[in-house]
């Protein structure tokens, strides 16, 4: 079985981080800061899409997308945290799958911040933004990771909290479970994928009886 992971709202909630770059972008740039939950209500989407749903225009948002992570870079680490049940769900996943994780974060900084939680070790990939073309919902990511991995025989699975993450998993043709731990609904979740749960351990210990019984 081969288990890839979204972050952001799976794994790990950097959303103070998040908040604190947008408005540090918006700041230095001299234009009105959005709301929280403007921002909040974009998590998920790659940087320049999110600044764009904020009214940047195009041909300005690459500046505003760097001053972001500069500001991110120096403090992602202290303003990131693990979400409850993830080191757990990663150790349990590793047991009996392999892992891969799939984001539309900055692969340099997914990294570091899964090394700083003592995670990078379990994934045999990470596939991130500046990795393909098309970020999620578009099925690239998946389909980029599972070339990395050895996936003949084997059930592929997508775990993430958002639409993105389960229309790309079914853009892609793999299984999906949306989790609650995130930053989008039950009422969006069900749209997209048959199975949710409550977060990254319990989608897990679904997959590990799933295996069990399928053996």
């Amino acid at each position: 079985m081969i288990i890839l992971f979204d972050l952001d709202g799976t794994l790990i909630d950097s959303t103070e981080a998040i908040l604190e770059s947008f408005h540090h972008a918006f700041d230095v740039h001299n234009f009105v800061q959005p709301s929280d939950d403007a921002i909040k209500a974009l998590i998920g989407y790659p940087l320049d899409i999110m600044f764009e749903g904020l009214g940047i225009e195009r041909a300005i948002v690459w500046e505003f997308v760097a001053t972001y992570k500069e500001n991110y870079r120096k403090i992602s680490t202290q303003k990131t945290f693990l979400i409850e049940n993830a080191r757990e769900a990663v150790l349990e996943a590793s047991e009996f799958a392999t892992l891969g994780i799939v984001t539309t974060k900055t692969a340099e900084y997914s990294k570091i911040l899964m090394e700083y939680f003592g995670l990078m070790g379990y994934f045999e990939v990470l596939i991130g933004r500046e990795d393909v073309q098309n970020p999620k919902p578009h099925a690239e990511p998946i389909l980029k990771a599972m070339e990395a991995l050895e996936i003949e025989g084997k059930e592929v699975w997508m775990i993430g909290d958002t639409k993105l993450d389960l229309i790309a998993a079914k853009s892609a043709g793999v299984n999906s479970i949306g989790v609650l731990s995130g930053y989008d609904s039950r009422e969006v979740i069900e749209k997209f994928t048959d199975t949710i749960l409550g977060d990254a351990l319990e989608a897990v210990i679904h997959l590990k009886s799933r295996k069990k019984s399928h053996n």
